[in-house]
C-alpha cells in the first residue's frame, strides 16, 4: 500500500467518524428538545415524548420534521412560544449535545 492510499484511508476513516458523531449529536440534540417541550407541556410522560421527538426526525432528512413536531405540540397545549425561538433552542442544544459527545459523555 502506498503512503496516497494509506492518506486516504485515513480521511475516509476521519469522515466516517465525524458523520457518525454528528448523527449522535443530533440524536441527542433531538432527546433534549422533547424533554424540553415535554416540561413546557406538563407532560408527565416525558420519556416517551422525547422518543417520539427522535423518530420524528426520521421522517425527512433536514431539521423541518422536527421543528413542525414540536412547535405543533407546543401549539396545541396551548404553550405560547414560536418556531423561531424552537429553533434557538435547537440550536442551543445541538451545540450542548456536540460538546457532550466530544466529551465522551
Amino acid at each position: 500500500m502506498t503512503t496516497f492510499d494509506e492518506r486516504e484511508q485515513g480521511f475516509e476513516r476521519k469522515f466516517a467518524l465525524e458523520q457518525e458523531q454528528e448523527f449522535k449529536a443530533t440524536a441527542r440534540r433531538n432527546r433534549l428538545l422533547g424533554e424540553w417541550a415535554a416540561e413546557l407541556m406538563g407532560l408527565a410522560t416525558v420519556d416517551e415524548y422525547a422518543r417520539a421527538v427522535v423518530k420524528s426526525d426520521f421522517e425527512q432528512p433536514g431539521d423541518e420534521d422536527v421543528l413542525r413536531k414540536v412547535a405543533g405540540d407546543l401549539k396545541g397545549s396551548g404553550v405560547n412560544v414560536s418556531e423561531g425561538e424552537v429553533r434557538r433552542k435547537m440550536d442551543e442544544l445541538l451545540a450542548m449535545a456536540r460538546g457532550q459527545i466530544a466529551a465522551g459523555e
